[in-house]
């Protein structure tokens, strides 16, 4: 009998696969339906993990059973290689991050290849190329000539140490993750994208987005966070200036007793210059820039703030009320500006408690209006009205809605990212660089220090440009965009990569997308996912594409654990993809993290359960192999016994359970546990001395069929054994046979006083009093039942009888 050698097998049908162009396109073929599956695309570390292997395995045999079914398959893969470690790199081990980024691509492209992924490779993409990055700037002058990409100042983390601009995600308790010096605030020119400008569409269309999980819609709608209130303008005393607020509360107007401002609020230093309050402000919003916001806007962290000397008139009752700046409000959500009504919000109520300032109830304790002059009665949502309409009357607010999500900081101060194609002249201002001039590229003389604001600005090549407007020298943007950029769009880049004059073609953007299904991580719900769906809204706005929405189905995949904790290098529990490979080959690791949980659900992994499903496929491999000459065979199944029908049945139902849980719901693990079981009665079933082999030959041709989606190089092997030409994957999925479901005879369950007391094989269409009576018949029973009073008994056709006694 042949060895089941995973390594052999699966390296021979990795060569056959490349040779074969098996897993090349054809997007030009009409003749079946298109269907586009895409995992989320890697970061390209060097390394490959079980996050990925797990992603990429659900991904694989999505694309695998599709191609099966009929469908003209699409399945992409790519890095989105621009990002901070390689630039990290290059400060510490003075290695290019070109150079770092593509070894480490071609490291981790050769994993993959181990592990059988059915992967396009002709259409393989890199964000950090010249060839695709060209595209993210004709990109973003898209954007900015459709009012999309706008310039303004804004604070951003920085390190005085490094004297760098720092990412959120550098930033590790409010220090430099570099040299753990105490991270400030800085007011820099900053580029943004307009995602408010689609703030209603990005919300209401996930309503449309039925094959989303709900939870990842909840994300996205909490992010951008609609809420209905009005802007109401208040003057400051003394002075020609006003502050505007956004309220949700309008009905509470009449109850405000102070106002606050953000510290980093435009019109703060203006206000307190040249007064005693100068220098304690300034030192305030110098202490605020030190803390983060999720700090500052927590509930556990105290209410801190400062008067500043100035009054605000309310426009509604001409109360004065006292300006101060405090922790718990940000510049840039609302209008940066709070009206406080300490009677009614827990926050205000705890800042004006701490501060000893007024309170003034206006709602009572039956949600109707008090102390608010001509509204005073009304219930609270007619108040709410009432007052809208009076500030609108007399001109000092208007009913307005808010959203929570705020417009996209792209600005990065690194290297390693896409430059952002405008220049700037002392003539013309900020000029776009025109298209024919793309890409600009990054310069190679680079000094990688760590240091200073950009390390473009250490290129002179770089910084001395040509305005594009007047042909005078020039000075080049030296920020590089945010990497979210480049990975908002690359799927649209996949369905058209070889084209040289745009990003992608309208044509084939259309027949391609939206992408039928998608498959990443939960983490990505807010940004990636947002940014994503925003850049398809905007190339729709701009007639670019005729849809809306980049994903249609999304599966979140939850993370592989070891000892119920997450695998990390520091926590020393990282298992090692390429260890199980060479252990056990790629088909039993793809068959433990498809098989161990549903793909939604937390994976623990168990070196036990690798084990298991390596002996499993070894049963297989025995079981095709012992019985491969009968599959050769052209033997019919022809005259069937109880016992075939049986095993009819559960070949029949087993296909039948698998073709659902891939089709509908992705229940990889229940499909797999169905095969173990119809593999389990297949061995009993050959060693019956009446065996049809007719019946055997349909099993053993399902179970390869089955089994190819999820380990496919043993697919491949088996298919071969069994006399087959070509690949699997070039087959027609198989259909159940419906006629084998009907059953002549089902099993069911005899109960006494509802304790199963013994199990009947009855005839499938037998009546309810004939199943009463079989029972009432049975040797067993008639034993328990034996002198004690029959109270009743009652039947459920096809499933049980319970008799009832005394």
């Amino acid at each position: 009998m042949n060895v089941y050698k995973p390594n052999e097998v699966e390296a021979k049908w990795q060569k056959t696969w490349v040779q074969n162009e098996q897993y090349k396109t054809n997007t030009q073929d009409s003749s079946k339906p298109n269907y586009y599956t895409l995992e989320m695309l890697p970061y390209p570390s060097g390394k490959i993990h079980m996050g990925h292997v797990r992603n990429y395995s659900i991904g694989d045999v999505i694309a695998r059973f599709k191609k099966m079914e009929g469908f003209n398959v699409l399945h992409p893969m790519g890095w989105d290689s621009f990002g901070l470690p390689a630039e990290n790199a290059a400060i510490k081990h003075g290695i290019h991050p070109h150079k770092w980024t593509m070894e480490n691509i071609e490291d981790m492209k050769g994993q993959l290849k181990l592990l059988g992924l059915s992967y396009d490779w002709d259409r393989e993409i890199a964000t950090s190329t010249p060839e695709y990055y060209k595209f993210t700037q004709e990109i973003f002058l898209k954007f900015l000539e459709h009012g999309l990409a706008y310039k303004k100042k804004s604070f951003v983390n920085w390190c005085p140490s490094c004297e760098t601009v720092l990412a959120n995600e550098q930033v590790v308790q409010g220090e430099c993750e570099r040299c753990d010096s105490v991270v400030v605030k800085k007011d820099l020119e900053q580029w943004y994208f307009k995602t408010t400008h689609f703030a209603e569409e990005l919300l209401n269309d996930l309503d449309t987005l039925t094959g989303w999980p709900e939870k990842v819609k909840t994300m996205q709608k909490n992010w951008i966070g609609k809420s209905t209130g009005a802007e109401i303008i208040f003057d400051i005393d003394g002075i020609d200036k006003s502050v505007t607020v956004f309220t949700t509360r309008p009905d509470t107007t009449y109850g405000v007793t102070y106002m606050v401002l953000a510290p980093e609020h435009e019109l703060v230093k203006e206000l307190v210059k040249g007064t005693e309050y100068e220098a304690q402000v300034d030192a305030f919003v110098t202490k605020m820039h030190t803390m983060t916001e999720i700090e500052r806007t927590s509930s556990d962290v105290e209410k801190e703030g400062i008067f500043i000397g100035k009054y605000v008139i309310n426009p509604l009752n001409g109360n004065k009320v006292p300006l101060w700046i405090a922790n718990y409000v940000l510049a840039d959500y609302g209008t940066g500006a709070v009206m406080a009504v300490p009677a009614h919000d827990e926050r205000d109520a705890e800042f004006a408690a701490k501060y000893n300032l007024d309170v003034a109830q206006v709602i009572d304790e039956d949600e109707n209006m008090i102390n608010s002059g001509e509204f005073d009665g009304l219930e609270v949502s007619k108040g709410f009205e009432g007052i809208v309409n009076k500030i609108e009357e007399i001109k000092v607010g208007k009913k307005t809605v808010n959203y929570r999500l705020r417009d996209w900081l792209l600005s990065r101060q690194r290297y390693w990212g896409c430059p952002i194609p405008v220049v700037y002249c002392e003539e013309c201002g900020l000029v776009p660089e025109k298209k024919e001039n793309l890409p600009i590229l990054l310069p190679t003389d680079i000094e990688f220090t760590g240091k200073g604001e950009s390390p473009l600005t250490t290129s002179k090549e770089f910084m001395n440009a040509i305005c594009p407007c007047c042909g005078k020298p020039a000075r080049r943007e030296v920020d590089t965009m945010d990497t979210f950029v480049d990975s908002s769009w690359y799927f649209l880049r996949y369905v058209d990569p070889k084209n040289t004059n745009e990003p992608f073609g309208k044509d084939v953007a259309n027949k391609w997308m939206p992408v039928d299904q998608y498959i990443g991580g939960v983490e990505h719900a807010i940004m990636h996912l947002l940014y994503s769906r925003f850049f398809v809204k905007a190339f729709n706005e701009m007639g670019m594409i005729d849809f809306n929405e980049p994903f249609k189905n999304l599966l979140t995949q939850g993370m592989v654990l070891k000892e119920g904790t997450k695998m990390s290098k520091s926590k020393g529990n990282v298992v090692s993809p390429i260890e199980i490979i060479n252990e056990f080959g790629a088909d039993t690791a793809r068959l433990f993290v498809l098989f161990a949980a549903p793909p939604e659900r937390d994976l623990d992994w168990s070196e036990q359960g690798v084990e298991g499903c390596f002996r499993f496929l070894n049963r297989v491999y025995r079981l095709v192999d012992e019985l491969s000459e009968i599959a050769k065979s052209d033997v019919k199944i022809g005259e069937l016994t109880k016992e075939d029908k049986a095993m009819r049945y559960t070949i029949n139902a087993t296909l039948k359970k698998v073709t659902q849980d891939l089709s509908e719901k992705f229940g990889f693990n229940t499909a797999i546990s169905a095969l173990m079981e119809l593999i389990n009665e297949m061995y009993k079933y050959k060693e019956l001395e009446n065996r049809n082999e007719g019946v055997i030959k349909e099993a053993v041709e399902t179970i390869v069929s089955i089994i190819a989606p999820f380990a496919p190089h043993m697919g491949e092997e088996l298919w071969t054994m069994i006399g087959k030409e070509g690949s699997i994957f070039n087959i027609s999925w198989p259909k159940y046979d419906e006629t084998a479901l009907v059953k002549d005879e089902v099993e069911v369950v005899v109960q006494v006083n509802g304790k199963v007391r013994g199990k009947l094989s009855i005839g499938a269409n037998i009546s309810r009093e004939e199943m009463q009576e079989a029972a009432m018949n049975d040797e067993k029973i008639k034993a328990l039942v034996e002198g004690k009073t029959i109270v009743k008994v009652v039947a459920v056709p096809k499933k049980l009888v319970n008799i009832v006694v005394k």
